[in-house]
């Protein structure tokens, strides 16, 4: 158990490897109950919304989620959020839990010239994501929903164990999966229900492993309030509309978010990224990959360099070879 984000998080259960490989070859659930939840109602819920994010939130209909930025006023982003639609003129957003008290400030200092109420429902729910590719068949015997209808995204209210949930089909791992949305009371219960029909228990270990295969950024690493947003590969999260902080967002980013592939030492975090003795940029996330077999990483370096197929990582004061590779490292 470790601190982060203000709650006691598991870092692994049996081991970062094997609930890894459960979650690519079978099924794994992630306790994220320290998430935040804002939900968004009134007659200016969508106007508002709109006005606060960098992706179309009108493309939204009741049933649907979709991810989305939190520009800042004066550059980078306040965070990286899901929106998903309950019905019309009610929003649930879910924001990473370090980021939870200033985005709540952040949404409150705007509300001025809006018909919209905000609610703070962080201590109402807890979120539990199934994920893995046998994450439908084992929930499917125990939900009154049939899950092949539900595509990528869709939000919808549903019986589990004989809980009343709301499900989603969204995900932190590359893979396809299920996230729990239920009542903190009943999430031990729920919990311990999926864990007895096969699901495999999984920390904040796999969970980074994980993402970083899938080429997912985590908020302050590869996105920050000082990192520019489009430097990372995420640049259709952006759509042509007026919104807080376009000004800052229009500029040409000075740094890219590469891949890097490394042969046996692994980078951490702050890590020098060099080309031809030179620094050019920093490691903004490495681990070993379970699934490919190497150590990986993503790096923040400078434009002029980022095309550049060869590259150094400094360890401890050695140059280390690392190959550029195209994000996402593995997709499913």
């Amino acid at each position: 158990m470790v601190p982060f984000g203000g709650w006691d998080m598991p870092v692994q259960y049996t081991g970062v490897k094997a609930e890894h490989d459960a979650v690519r070859s079978g099924a794994g659930v992630f306790d994220v109950s320290h998430m935040g939840e804002f939900r968004v109602t009134g007659a200016d819920a969508l106007r508002f919304l709109q006005h606060l994010t960098t992706n179309d939130v009108s493309k939204l209909k009741p049933g649907r989620a979709q991810y989305n930025w939190l520009p800042g006023v004066a550059g980078g982003l306040v965070d990286d959020i899901y929106i998903y639609q309950h019905a019309d003129g009610e929003y649930l957003l879910v924001v990473n839990a370090s980021n939870t008290a200033k985005d709540w400030a952040h949404l409150q200092a705007h509300t001025t010239g809006f018909d919209v109420t905000l609610t703070d429902e962080s201590d109402r729910w807890a979120l539990l994501a199934v994920q893995g590719p046998q994450a439908e068949s084992l929930l499917q015997p125990h939900t009154d929903v049939d899950l092949s209808t539900k595509k990528k995204n869709a939000f919808f209210p549903a019986r589990l164990f004989d809980f009343d949930v709301w499900l989603a089909r969204t995900g932190y791992t590359g893979e396809d999966g299920f996230e729990v949305f239920t009542d903190a009371s009943e999430a031990e219960t729920i919990w311990d229900k999926l864990l007895a029909i096969g699901i495999t228990p999984a920390g904040l270990g796999a969970r980074d492993t994980l993402r970083l295969e899938a080429g997912f950024p985590l908020y302050g690493h590869e996105f920050s309030d000082t990192i520019h947003p489009l430097s990372s590969t995420y640049t259709w999260v952006v759509k042509d509309k007026t919104h807080v902080g376009r000004g800052h967002i229009s500029l040409e980013p000075a740094h890219r978010l590469i891949g890097l592939k490394l042969e046996r030492v692994p980078v951490r975090e702050g890590y020098p990224v060099k080309v031809n003795g030179q620094v050019v940029g920093h490691v903004t996330s490495g681990s070993s990959s379970p699934t490919l077999g190497h150590p990986i990483a993503m790096a923040l370096v400078d434009s002029a360099h980022a095309g550049a197929d060869l590259f150094e990582v400094e360890v401890r004061g050695k140059d280390h070879p690392a190959t550029r590779m195209e994000l996402p490292f593995y997709k499913r």
